[in-house]
């Protein structure tokens, strides 16, 4: 007896062999497409078990923060200016990365420490600090007359500080985060003349906002301009009509206070906050000058919140004993020298003449950066508490913050100076 066995394939036809005639019937398509759907899933599951058994460590165990930075490498790249994707909220490594992950700057490898230097808030005296006071085995080489210093890692000639004193203002005259996060690598690449995958670490300075702002007016009322500032965005410099000059003529010397607080696109108006956020989430200047609306400022603030929170480090310059600290125990360095806390100054004084209701238009004016400082100054006691609590030596350590090694003087902070802070663009790339 005929055995008679069916088998679906493209075509139908009959097969007579030994033992029974077996039949071939044409196969439906929804029944083929299933079939190569489910040997695809197998094949891709056995090759998913296979890579992860067979794969070496240093490949397939990258961590997290390896595959964040890579990401991050390529948006800075390929995009600059842009606003980054939600998992990446800080262009180099984060406090708590560095703190918690026991990731030390290394001057040794290919670390670099970019200081975001806002006006008025002390920067100019932090940056000295940085290139002359830092107890390094290779010390800045710092050349007076340029007002310059060579700040090389140990072994090499590579640079491990992207500063106004070490580099100039490379990225523009105080260049701010959209700027700087755009702009750092290409130009380190181009200084040394050659690509090297680097870490950033982000640090600034902020002030108390009313203090700030009153030595911002002072310094311009004394003609100070800023005219090298780039404002640069989304791949382009700010255009005149969105960042309108507040003056006719070459400075706004001898100006009144009545006369700067009416300017309402006035540039000092919170520019800590402006100055810290991507303002590429805004449309740039457009949405933070002449077009600011309650949404505006509510994405600027939560964006330079964000990314102070994110930065390695941060000071203020209220708190200088505190500041110098916290930079010491995260980045594992040391100022041969203390910081000087100065508590009267000429804004001090400024403030004190103030009537009421000036006061209160300052406040008004530099609303954001007034919560801004509030949010930095909890986050800023809060690393401070939990550095001390784990530091066994902190007792000793306090009292005698900036003892390294005799030294031949300190350097003072006078935030309210206008010595040697440019003001035009004679100074941008110096």
């Amino acid at each position: 007896m005929q055995k008679s066995v069916s088998v679906q394939v493209d075509s139908d036809f009959a097969l007579f062999l030994p033992g029974g005639v077996y039949e071939i019937k044409k196969m439906e398509p929804r029944s083929k497409l299933r079939k190569v759907i489910l040997f695809c899933l197998l094949l891709s599951l056995f090759g998913m078990v296979a890579f992860g058994y067979f794969c070496p460590d240093q490949v397939c165990a990258m961590s997290s923060r390896e595959r964040v930075a890579e990401s991050l490498a390529l948006s800075y790249a390929e995009a600059p200016g842009r606003p980054l994707p939600d998992v990446i909220v800080q262009p180099g490594l984060s406090y708590d990365e560095v703190l918690h992950d026991d990731f030390r700057f290394d001057l040794n490898a290919h670390d670099v420490m970019v200081f975001l230097h806002i006006q008025k808030t002390g920067g100019t005296s932090f940056g000295r600090h940085l290139v002359m006071d830092l107890d390094l085995k290779r010390p800045c080489n710092c050349q007076r007359a340029r007002k310059r210093c060579h700040c090389f890692r140990p072994h090499s000639n590579e640079i491990w500080l992207f500063s106004r004193y070490s580099t100039g203002w490379k990225c523009g005259l105080h260049a701010d985060f959209t700027e700087l996060t755009a702009c750092v690598g290409g130009e380190l690449d181009r200084h040394e003349g050659s690509a090297v995958h680097r870490r950033y670490f982000y640090i600034t300075l902020l002030r108390e906002p009313v203090s700030r702002y009153l030595s911002e007016y002072r310094h311009v009322k004394r003609g100070a301009t800023w005219k090298g500032s780039r404002h640069w965005c989304q791949g382009r410099t700010a255009s005149a009509s969105e960042v309108p000059s507040c003056y006719n003529g070459d400075s706004w010397r001898g100006v009144t206070l009545e006369e700067f607080t009416a300017c309402s696109w006035n540039l000092a108006n919170n520019r800590q906050t402006r100055m810290l956020a991507d303002l590429a989430l805004v449309g740039c200047y457009n949405g933070t000058l002449r077009h600011r609306t309650a949404d505006t400022d509510r994405v600027l603030l939560a964006s330079a919140k964000r990314n102070l929170a994110a930065m390695a480090y941060f000071g203020l310059t209220e708190f200088q004993k505190i500041s110098q600290y916290v930079f010491e125990e995260t980045f594992n360095l040391r100022f041969a020298v203390p910081f000087t806390q100065h508590n009267a100054t000429v804004s001090g004084a400024t403030l004190a003449a103030l009537s009421p209701a000036q006061v209160a238009q300052i406040k008004q004016l530099n609303s954001l950066d007034l919560e801004l400082y509030d949010f930095a100054k909890g986050l800023m006691f809060k690393r401070f508490e939990a550095l001390r609590k784990r530091d066994s030596d902190f007792e000793f350590r306090w009292r005698h913050l900036g003892e390294v090694a005799p030294r031949s003087g300190v350097t003072e902070f006078d935030w309210d100076s206008n010595l040697e802070d440019g003001t035009t663009e004679k100074y941008k790339g110096k």
